[in-house]
């Protein structure tokens, strides 16, 4: 079973212009910077948002296609949707609440409680059945509504945002156990998140939008070797420049130009992972071929490690220890020099 949708959806200043097809036994994670269209994209697909020109299908199941007067009303899709807040009913228990969708399709409510029951027993909430959403905690919460989307036996499962209302206690241990459930279902699944970790931990593929379109589609060990936008790079913890390959010389956008051997020709990125900058309080001397003075714009103490902001002609993270940051003086608007050696640069085509 996949899932093929070439979506145009104009959403106020918003033009969502995607393709996307998910493969049968797939994970997908979407991510992207606030705005890039994410939630559009999964209401479009559950069909809250009509498409303007396209065509979504399942197999050979058509929901909808404008050109064709084709259109699949949300309740008749099969797909289950996973809300970012859970939305559920506050009036109504836990059973209930899961059971919503079985009586919406036509299900007998002594059944529809009955099959309610076991989901909330798939996801260790049965001694919850008769509790109400506001005597649930956050990730009691996020399964009760997990439940409510598997219960009614969907060949789609969406989620957007299914951990950003939790705490951050909360959010490891409802990410684990989210990852078992989407193991155990056998249909396509979509999630949306902002959070890397979760992309990561979650899915088997990554779909980046930015702007209503898409970036770049791959693993995780794909995008993080190669990223292909700012917003990507600040993902992955990377510095990444355009610029232009001459031999063993890239020229980059602002006219400043890189040593880096066998670069080639063309159009090419140019990625510098922050470990391998160097900085230094005077002039270096030695072997580095690509040396810069700048101005230091932020210190950020990560655990073991510290970023250091560096602007200039060309902003630049670096990252090192906390003894070197105190042994050099490293403070915010202190002028620095950076030095980075040519052969620690990687280009590729853009």
């Amino acid at each position: 079973m996949s899932l093929a949708a070439s979506i145009t959806v104009v959403q106020g200043e918003l033009r969502l212009d995607v393709e996307i097809v998910v493969e049968p036994g797939e994970v997908v994670a979407i991510l992207g910077p606030n705005g890039a269209g994410k939630t559009t994209l999964l209401r479009t697909l559950a069909g809250l948002v009509p498409l303007e020109s396209g065509r979504i299908a399942l197999d050979d199941l058509v929901l909808d296609d404008p050109a064709a007067g084709r259109f699949v009303p949300p309740e008749e899709r099969p797909i289950g949707v996973v809300f970012q807040d859970h939305l559920l009913f506050p009036h109504l228990d836990a059973a209930e609440n899961v059971a919503f969708g079985l009586r919406c399709r036509g299900v007998r409510r002594t059944e529809a409680r009955e099959r309610a029951r076991a989901w909330l027993e798939r996801v260790g909430l049965g001694e919850h059945a008769g509790s109400k959403p506001h005597q649930l905690s956050g990730g009691q919460s996020q399964r009760v509504a997990l439940a409510r989307a598997l219960a009614v036996e969907p060949r789609v499962l969406l989620l957007d945002e299914p951990l950003s209302a939790l705490d951050v206690l909360t959010r490891a241990e409802t990410r684990r156990t989210l990852a078992r459930h989407l193991a155990s279902f056998e249909g396509v699944r979509l999630v949306v998140t902002h959070d890397p970790l979760e992309a990561i931990a979650l899915a088997d593929r990554l779909v980046i939008l930015e702007e209503g379109r898409v970036v770049q589609s791959g693993t995780a060990a794909e995008i993080t070797a190669h990223p292909r936008s700012t917003y990507v790079s600040s993902l992955v913890g990377v510095n990444l420049y355009r610029g232009r390959a001459d031999g063993d010389r890239v020229v980059l956008e602002d006219g400043a130009a890189l040593s880096v051997p066998a670069a080639g020709t063309g159009e090419v990125f140019v990625v510098i992972h922050p470990r391998v900058v160097s900085l230094h309080t005077s002039a270096p001397s030695g072997s580095p071929r690509n040396v810069w003075q700048g101005r230091i714009e932020g210190v950020d103490h990560e655990g073991s490690r510290v970023r250091v902001g560096v602007g200039g002609p060309r902003r630049i993270v670096a990252e090192v220890t906390p003894a070197a940051t105190e042994a050099l003086g490293l403070a915010e608007g202190e002028p620095v020099w950076v030095a980075v050696k040519a052969t620690e640069i990687e280009t590729y085509s853009r």
